[in-house]
């Protein structure tokens, strides 16, 4: 996975929130924010972190998050 985002520079997260609820926590919101700066310095930019979940997913980007 690393792989294609260094050869394309871009990508997107996504994980699952095995309690069903895709609603992003803190947690999710500062570690997303901590790839995405670590990712500029590396040349890739993040498109979106999805979350899945029983209810649906969130996406980081459509909630304004990222």
């Amino acid at each position: 996975m690393i792989d294609n985002y260094c050869e394309y520079g871009l990508g997107s997260l996504m994980h699952n929130h095995p309690s069903g609820d895709p609603t992003p926590s803190r947690a999710d919101i500062e570690m997303t924010k901590e790839i995405i700066e670590a990712g500029k310095r590396l040349g890739i930019a993040v498109h979106d972190h999805i979350i899945i979940g029983r209810k649906g997913y969130a996406s980081m980007k459509g909630l304004l998050l990222i």
